[in-house]
């Protein structure tokens, strides 16, 4: 099948290149071959990755050089607690990490920029956090210039030039940018943060690309953290046909052990036993035997021409409403700490 480049995601980790490295061993070759540095390890419930990337790996993944972070519970739900302040523990120490030099500069202002469509919900959590900080304490706004530009859209303007006019007239030390951001998992919809060094590109997840906000068009560091809120169609129906696919591979496997005579319980697919896939091919044909991500891409490239869905979780209210208050209440915390 023809490499296209056919996902829709903003997530470092969900890149072509990276999927395709899996195991340590391959994430360990990938990193010895483009110059890409992958640290894994968990806190709690947080799955943390940090992906340090060199101009060489840029090039290779499509990534700007600098550092990425992924934070992600992926048993999170919305009344979750516990998950919240673990999530938010996780992001105070590590912005911590990534700027070092914000201790040293107790008189330099930061610049926060919550980005997106206040009133369009998944795009709402960049605006809401702004809120939330507006409210906060008075420690935070004497060190913070606190701004929600809006979107082109609504005016006219395009959204790096606010940024940039304040940033020159302000000078700030840093510039943090809240966004919400695109997937390609269904599973990681509202369950991942990603923080980086390298600024954003507002839009690029769902291919309306604006100009990029960053050091480089800045003139000042820019710190970019990100919550997916939407994902693209064709993953939902390529998600739906793996798990249809894997179900009924295990169930046919299953029939012929021993043990399924026993059974006295509905059916369920064994999350520990591996599934062979060859066992559909006589009734789905060679294409159910492909890999995940070639099927993503054949439906991809069948609905070329059709309207683009990005589909967001039903209560994507308070899953936003949620991040804003989490995002808001971690920066209050970090900036209090330095």
């Amino acid at each position: 099948m023809e490499n296209n480049k056919w996902y829709r995601t903003d997530l470092v980790d969900e890149t072509e290149e990276f999927i395709n490295h899996k195991t340590a061993e391959e994430r360990e070759t990938l990193r010895e071959s483009t110059g890409i540095k992958v640290l894994e390890e968990e806190r709690g419930r947080v799955k943390i990755t940090r992906v340090d990337v060199d101009s060489s790996g840029a090039e290779e993944i499509g990534k700007k050089e600098g550092t990425y972070f992924t934070f992600t519970v992926p048993t999170l739900t919305p009344d979750d607690e516990e998950g919240f302040k673990q999530l938010g523990e996780v992001l105070a120490e590590e912005l911590t990490t990534l700027h070092p030099f914000i201790k040293d500069n107790k008189d330099g202002k930061v610049l926060i920029i919550g980005l997106g469509n206040k009133t369009i919900t998944p795009d709402a959590v960049g605006p809401l956090a702004i809120d939330e900080l507006q409210n906060s304490t008075t420690s935070i706004q004497e060190r913070c210039i606190i701004y929600a530009p809006g979107v082109t859209g609504q005016t006219g303007y395009e959204t790096s030039s606010f940024i940039k006019a304040l940033a020159e007239q302000i000078k700030p030390a840093l510039v943090i940018v809240v966004d919400a951001l695109a997937t390609r998992a269904s599973n990681r919809l509202c369950k991942t943060i990603q923080m980086t060094d390298t600024g954003i590109h507002p839009g690029s997840g769902v291919g309306n690309m604006r100009k990029e906000i960053s050091k480089e068009t800045i003139g000042c560091p820019v710190t970019a953290i990100g919550l997916p809120t939407v994902v693209d169609g064709p993953v939902l129906i390529a998600d739906a046909v793996d798990t249809l696919f894997q179900s009924i591979a295990a169930k046919i496997q299953e029939k012929n052990s021993p043990s399924s005579a026993l059974s006295v319980t509905p059916w369920r697919p064994s999350d520990t036993s591996k599934v062979d896939l060859e066992v559909i091919k006589p009734i789905f044909g060679e294409w159910s035997t492909w890999p995940k991500e070639e099927r993503l891409q054949l439906f991809e490239e069948s609905l070329v021409g059709h309207d683009r869905l990005f589909v967001t979780p039903k209560n994507i209210d308070e899953w936003v409403h949620n991040y804003a208050y989490l995002i808001s209440d971690t920066l209050t915390e970090w900036i209090e700490s330095t």
